[in-house]
């Protein structure tokens, strides 16, 4: 998770997070949405489509990232917001 608050306007945090197939991904999406609606956290958009590789589902000032590891790795978002400090890494 990189916190974005002194960065970017559009959100506070990226939470970036890797699956190793469509089924986890789509499993993924569907766990986090339900329990954060749970708590009364809508989410506001969803980019990606059943064969993407790259989900992006937007709570607002939470914007999820779930990958493909190759696809994570090609796009590099943790380099590239390389000045954001990252709050937690889960191995």
């Amino acid at each position: 998770m990189l916190d974005l608050r002194e960065l970017a306007w559009f959100a506070d945090y990226f939470v970036i997070m890797s699956a190793q197939s469509t089924r986890q991904l789509f499993a993924l999406e569907e766990d986090i949405t339900k329990a954060l609606k749970a708590v009364d956290v809508p989410r506001f958009h969803r980019e990606g489509t059943s064969t993407s590789s790259w989900l992006l589902l937007d709570f607002s000032g939470v914007i999820v990232h779930l990958f493909d590891p190759e696809t994570r790795d090609m796009y590099g978002l943790e380099r590239l917001w390389s000045s954001a400090t990252e709050v937690v890494r889960i191995l």
